[in-house]
């Protein structure tokens, strides 16, 4: 007897992988209105390194696509910062705010894209401004420090999609072509069922501040960011979330649960770890070794490789599978820069009323890093559940301090320099 309503097995998984991809396989090029290309008001909220990297990732893409961006305001702590941003973009004065309540003032802007870029310990907070004013959002990875931060943020993606908003997140690697056919690839059965493989993030140390004379707790922490954990998550959140998502997205979902450990020995501010060694139970038969590392020095690797049953496949890059050839998998057409690519993808989203929202997997690659993080801090094994579902764990409501609201309250207290936790004693 047949049945009208079966799909064959080869259409129904590339629904799975098309439908399971946060970034749409949308074209490149996008063709311009007859009359004038389309312009496209943005504001920015947090204004270093990675704010201005993003504003000239989404004016490149912008030139892609033939529309246009205009910088219209801009937020920042520090006043310095944003005015220089603003000079740059020839930005009015009476369209750049500075201090913690910055973001509320850009919020009332009259802009339909907001970008946001501040040190993760804001980004739910700030997240959740942008969409109750109905903002399209470019979010920065990581989206939290802390696991009530990450499920705020898996809340708020709900949230977006209630309002046809979309939430496109700094994880630039699922807007790659290579990492997008791999994981359609893998999808499709291509290495079998993957059983292992490695991750990993090792390189030199990122920069760090002395605290100045006279210098408040608040100014200290936002301009030392890299070098706390309440502010960045530590760097296994920060930066080793990048592997972390490629993992959980070619595997299909996050780990189970974590073993690690970790330590420090070199750094000279905050309270972050040198090293972290994970191993990452993604299910019985399924475990990955999960590594990052920021001492100078040392030998430096930035990678994803996983085995599977019936072959092997690097993230972005080479695969060896005997299946390969048979497989029908589509071209991914891409910017050679994958954090420009997030941008096209985001403006395209808006151009074609299709909203794409990665604020749900961008934030559990994020728990995926804390999870890591606190099994490493405290040499103690943590579940997934301890994290999301188990109520009485002691992790559960785990907070970071201080918090977004004591930066707008005025009553930070920094954590001292150079105390860290002793796994067994935390």
């Amino acid at each position: 007897m047949t049945n009208s309503l079966i799909i064959p097995r080869r259409k129904f998984l590339k629904n799975v992988a098309a439908a399971g991809a946060v970034v749409s396989t949308l074209p490149l090029f996008n063709v311009r209105a007859q009359d004038a290309p389309r312009k496209f008001k943005i504001g920015l909220v947090g204004c270093g390194g990675r704010g201005n990297g993003a504003l000239e990732n989404i004016n490149e893409a912008a030139k892609s696509i033939g529309v246009e961006i205009e910088v219209y305001t801009l937020a920042d702590f520090f006043p310095d910062r944003a005015a220089s941003t603003a000079k740059k973009y020839n930005v009015p004065d009476e369209r750049v705010f500075s201090g913690p309540k910055a973001y509320r003032q850009l919020m009332e802007q009259p802009i339909e894209i907001v970008l946001l870029a501040t040190p993760p310990v804001f980004r739910a907070t700030h997240l959740e401004a942008a969409i109750n004013a109905g903002k399209q959002i470019f979010i920065e990875k990581p989206v939290a420090v802390d696991p009530v931060g990450a499920r705020k943020v898996m809340e708020l993606g709900e949230a977006a999609k209630a309002k046809g908003l979309s939430v496109v997140a700094g994880t630039q690697r699922r807007h790659q072509s290579g990492y997008l056919r791999n994981q359609y690839a893998v999808a499709n059965g291509a290495i079998g069922k993957i059983v292992g493989g490695t991750i990993r993030w090792c390189g030199g140390r990122l920069w760090y501040k002395e605290r100045n004379a006279g210098e408040g707790d608040a100014s200290y922490l936002v301009r030392n960011w890299t070098s706390f954990s309440e502010m960045s998550g530590d760097h296994i959140v920060e930066q080793h979330v990048h592997n972390l998502d490629v993992a959980n997205w070619f595997i299909g979902h996050p780990p189970q649960s974590a073993v690690g450990f970790g330590g420090r020995a070199r750094r000279k501010t905050g309270d972050q770890f040198d090293f972290f060694s994970l191993d990452l139970q993604y299910s019985d038969d399924c475990h990955i070794h999960s590594m990052c590392r920021q001492v100078n020095g040392t030998y430096n690797a930035v990678d994803e490789f996983f085995i599977g049953t019936e072959g092997t496949t690097f993230g972005g890059g080479k695969m060896q599978s005997a299946k390969l050839a048979q497989l029908d998998v589509p071209e991914f057409k891409t910017h050679d820069n994958g954090q420009v690519q997030e941008h096209i993808d985001l403006l395209n989203s808006i151009i074609k009323n299709q909203p794409l929202n990665g604020a749900r997997t961008v934030a559990e690659s994020t728990l995926t890093a804390i999870m890591g993080r606190i099994a490493c801090y405290t040499g103690q094994m943590v579940r997934w559940s301890d994290l999301t579902t188990d109520t009485k764990s002691p992790w559960y409501n785990l907070t970071m301090l201080p918090t977004p609201a004591d930066f707008e309250n005025d009553s930070v207290v920094a954590p001292k320099d150079d105390i860290y936790p002793i796994p067994g004693e935390v």
